[in-house]
């Protein structure tokens, strides 16, 4: 886990546009599963607000996925908390695992102990291997934690996770507070080193909070 402060980002495009250019800023050559990448630092950082709708995302994502994640959020016959995976969204927490989460947090709001695994052997480690549910400030603070993660299109994992924070804060009648994420190994293929770069020379500025 990195000593540094936590980074914050306001918005999910901000945040994907900062974790890109982490790993561009500070990757070094490396290689993957699925070829070689360009791998950055571990990195800890929160987000405030998540939205298919975010503009960023809408001029430099993914379009197609974002309008897909968007109509599957609001099917008749979504499951409530996010408990299914969406478009590239990885693995998520069940509705046994909602539950008890949920009841262990009614029961003791103060535990560190609200944590449920999400590793399946064989799967990628896009993904996220686990999320941790605490409550600090009359918020429920949501942590992702992820053992690799390509951030070319990561926002595609963060926004259902924020769906899976507000099912849960529902439950137990509480805001939400930021999504918290920790990746241990981010990186870029380099497959897609030419696209990555034409998206942070139209975003000239930092865009940490």
């Amino acid at each position: 886990m990195p000593t540094e402060e936590v980074r914050r980002f306001e918005t999910c495009g901000r945040a994907w546009i900062g974790v890109l250019r982490h790993v561009w800023s500070a990757g070094e050559a490396g290689m993957a599963d699925r070829g070689p990448i360009i791998e950055g630092p571990p990195l800890l950082f929160e987000i405030a607000a998540l939205s298919w709708e975010d503009p960023i995302l809408r001029e430099h994502g993914d379009r197609a996925r974002l309008v897909r994640g968007a109509e599957e959020r609001t099917r008749p016959d979504a499951p409530p908390g996010g408990a299914s995976g969406g478009p590239s969204g990885g693995p998520r927490p069940d509705a046994d695992q909602i539950r008890w989460v949920t009841d262990l947090l009614r029961a003791r709001p103060w535990t560190t102990s609200a944590w449920v695994s999400l590793t399946v052997p064989g799967e990628p480690a896009d993904g996220p291997a686990a999320l941790a549910f605490r409550i600090r400030g009359y918020r429920l603070i949501m942590t992702a934690m992820f053992r690799a993660q390509n951030v070319h299109r990561a926002y595609l994992a963060y926004i259902p996770l924020r769906e899976v924070q507000v099912g849960v804060a529902e439950r137990l009648g509480l805001p939400s507070g930021p999504v918290r994420v920790f990746v241990d190994v981010p990186h870029v293929q380099v497959a897609d080193a030419d696209r990555v770069a034409t998206i942070l020379a139209s975003q000239p500025e930092p865009n940490a909070a």
